[in-house]
This record gives structure tokens, sequence and C-alpha cells, in this order.
């Protein structure tokens, strides 16, 4: 007989990744296993659930509706299997969070170090993406998210706003000048992040004069801790999140410029599903964050 839910599972990974060879990396399978698996739930139910050829395949109606039941079979699944867990007092078991990278690295990463040193018996999986992950399709107990929280069925508690900030060396300042007035940022040497010329440029305002930055980046990278190094060289201004710039800001080794020219904050919040508050863990680790890194 076969493993009906381990195919279920296997089911909706080809949904989520896309395609039998991406599902198989995600699940640690050979693609041919992944077939066997789908071709075992098709027999088992004698229906198709997905028409392949030799170079794409495409869900079924049929196969739509069985995977989008097979989820929340899964999720009941996974609640099932906390059932001991939320009898204990002691946190233990695994966390699985979702974070933007900067956020991930510079904030959340050093408070689940800390949250992990205190109770021995938790594991955290953290994984860092500025991609928004489905909490509930994706098995993730709680996620960090920048910007409105438009997510139904979720709890959103507020985390210290995200903020960006204008900020170059002492040593580059001393060359070229503090810039005044958005203006001025035209006669200064700019470092840009790549995302931005693939999306947008940020338009800055001091209240009298609108420019875009960055207008000619001198370097443009795709990390922003390559940015922030190369201005703590001396190399240019940098437009970067006032988290990455923290420590380098409180020491003086990087100074804030044209404050009222920066974009506005956003909102940051710690979201996560209501009926997984009850785990230890996840309760833990809630008031942990809240409490290092509450609005």
């Amino acid at each position: 007989m076969f493993d009906k839910l381990r195919s279920m599972e296997v089911l909706v990974a080809v949904a989520d990744a896309g395609s039998f060879a991406a599902a198989a990396r995600a699940l640690d399978l050979t693609p041919a296993m992944v077939g066997r698996h789908v071709q075992a739930l098709e027999t088992h139910l004698g229906a198709r659930l997905i028409q392949r050829t030799t170079r794409q395949h495409r869900f079924t109606e049929v196969g739509l509706s069985f995977t989008q039941d097979s989820r929340r079979v899964l999720e009941q699944v996974r609640w099932a299997e906390t059932a001991v867990e939320r009898n204990r007092r002691e946190p233990q078991g695994q966390l699985r969070i979702t974070v933007p990278v900067t956020l991930g690295q510079c904030v959340i990463g050093p408070l689940l170090t800390g949250f992990l040193k205190r109770h021995p018996q938790v594991t955290a999986d953290l994984h860092l993406s500025d991609s928004v992950a489905d909490l509930l399709g994706d098995g993730y107990d709680a996620a960090v998210r920048i910007g409105p929280v438009h997510a139904e069925g979720l709890v959103a508690r507020p985390l210290q706003p995200y903020r960006m900030v204008i900020a170059g060396a002492p040593a580059y300042f001393k060359r070229h000048g503090v810039p005044r007035q958005a203006a001025d940022l035209a006669r200064h040497t700019c470092l840009s992040h790549s995302v931005w010329q693939r999306r947008s440029e940020w338009t800055l305002s001091d209240g009298a004069q609108s420019v875009q930055w960055p207008e000619d980046a001198r370097l443009s990278a795709n990390q922003g801790d390559v940015l922030r190094r190369a201005a703590l060289q001396g190399l240019g201004l940098i437009m970067q999140p006032e988290v990455l710039l923290a420590d380098d800001l409180a020491t003086g080794r990087l100074r804030v410029v044209l404050p009222d020219c920066a974009p506005p904050e956003r909102p940051v919040h710690l979201v996560y599903p209501p009926d997984r508050q009850r785990l230890p863990k996840l309760s833990a680790f809630i008031d942990a964050v809240l409490k290092g890194w509450g609005a």
C-alpha cells in the first residue's frame, strides 16, 4: 500500500515548485520518484491530476482541486503532530521562520541566536528572502513582513519601523563636502542597490526640490553590505536601511545627511497564524522578538 500522505505532500510540492525536477530538489527525491508518487495518487483516485508531456505539465481541474484539499489535510496533520508539544511548558521542537534579508541578518538573526541559547530544546530554520512566503502553504510558523499587512487570518504584531538613511564616511565629506539639499546629490558620487535600477528609482524630496536616486551610480551591487563597505572606504554616499548601518552610525564611521530627503519609513510586523500562538516554542519566540525589537 502506498504512502498516501507522502504522495499528497509530493503533489503539493510539484504545484509550489512548478516542475517535477524542482519538486524533487526541494524534497531530496529523484524526478522519477516524484512521478511515481503522482502516478500512485492518480491510480488510487482513478483520475488524471496532471497532464504531462515531454516538455511541460499542466494540472487538470480535478488536480487543482485535489491539490488544494491536500494542503488543508497536510496542515491538519502538522497541527495534530504538535498536540503533545502544546501540552508541554518548556519550548521545544523546530521553528520555521521567514524574514526579509537585511532584517534577518541585522535584527532577527541575532535575536534568534539569543533565543536558542535560552531554549536548548528548540531548533530553528531561518529563511532569508525578500519574497512574501505563504505561511500555511510553505509550513512556516511565523514571518516578518515590511509594509502594510494584507494577509487575512494572520495575527500581525507591530515591530519597529523600517527606515532608510542617506550616509557617507567622514573621509568622503572631507574631500567632497556635505550635501545640504536634495539638488546637491547631482554633484555627489552615489552608490546604488541594483534592485532599484531594475524596479524603479527612489524619488527624494526635501520639500523644495525632488531628485532621483541614483541618477548615475559609481557602484551598483545587489547586496547592501557591499555598498556599506564601499561607503566606509569613502567611495560615495549610500542610501540603505538604518538597521544595516546602525553600528557604523553609532561609532561615527558613517554620518547621516539629508534626513528630510530619506523615503518615508515603512511599517514592519511579525505575523503568524492565530492557532499556532499556543505552541510554547512560538509563543516564547514572539515574546523575545517583541521584547527585543517591538514597536
